[in-house]
């Protein structure tokens, strides 16, 4: 039987989905108190970097840590899941997340499982980063790209000019995707983060390389379609619900602004 294992990146403690496929993650738990979650600061790990990886650092630790045959990627306040609207609001969101049953499914038809796209429409994937943060990041990682693993840059160009993504840093895929996934992925940001100057960056700044690895995601994935690793029919995408409410007023103002009056974020909506 197949282990897999959908951690659930969080801060600070919260409910969770009672299913033993889930693993709640203390991410950034290095120097501060248990939450009652599995720490991110514990065996091989990158925990005090989390001011900068986010969520990764929980990524990080699952790769170097645990065992698992299919391994997924969630958060506190989101989760894939295959019930429609309705369901959630009858039986709570909580017990609206992927099944194991479901998951266990999924993992033996697909290599990899992924949220719907975000469409972005009237901005390109570029242009959208560089009005709400800052563009300068996605060209140092193309600059990266070009030194480390220039068979990749064609991927990121294209991606640049699309107007959808994967993001959230949401997937599911087996062991060797993930291994081979993250092999790729954190030398790279390591190398990114020795290009950007953070010393004036506020915290919420200072989460790029949380933000500019989901753009990578998508790029990885790319690359592994156009070299025949991953065939497009092995790739599932599925909706994912969010816990709680999104300030859409706020979130379309800060759009608009971010737009037509260059003003960058400075929270999460």
């Amino acid at each position: 039987m197949m282990k897999n294992k959908i951690f659930i990146a969080a801060h600070k403690k919260c409910d969770v989905p009672n299913d033993e496929l889930y693993l709640p993650v203390f991410v950034g738990a290095y120097g501060k108190e248990d939450i009652g979650f599995q720490r991110d600061d514990e065996g091989e790990n990158i925990s005090s970097l989390n001011d900068k990886y986010c969520e990764l650092t929980g990524l990080y630790w699952c790769w170097k840590n645990l065992d698992y045959d299919y391994l997924g990627l969630s958060h506190y306040r989101r989760y894939f899941s295959l019930q429609n609207k309705k369901a959630q609001k009858e039986k709570g969101e909580l017990n609206c997340v992927l099944s194991s049953e479901e998951a266990n499914e999924l993992c033996s038809k697909y290599k990899v499982i992924v949220p719907k796209k975000r469409h972005y429409y009237i901005q390109t994937i570029y242009k959208h980063y560089a009005d709400t943060f800052d563009g300068s990041h996605l060209d140092l990682t193309r600059d990266v790209l070009n030194e480390k693993h220039f068979e990749y840059v064609p991927c990121f160009d294209e991606l640049m000019k699309e107007t959808s993504a994967y993001v959230f840093n949401m997937f599911i895929m087996n062991r060797e995707l993930v291994n081979d996934y993250c092999s790729w992925l954190f030398p790279i940001l390591e190398e990114l983060d020795s290009k950007v100057d953070t010393s004036t960056y506020t915290a919420f700044e200072k989460r790029y390389l949380g933000r500019v690895s989901e753009r990578l995601f998508n790029v990885w994935l790319k690359r592994k379609i156009e070299e025949g690793s991953i065939l497009k029919e092995e790739i599932k995408e599925i909706p994912y619900l969010y816990i709680g409410e999104i300030n859409w007023p706020a979130k379309i103002k800060a759009f608009l602004m971010a737009k037509l009056f260059h003003k960058k974020y400075d929270k999460s909506f």
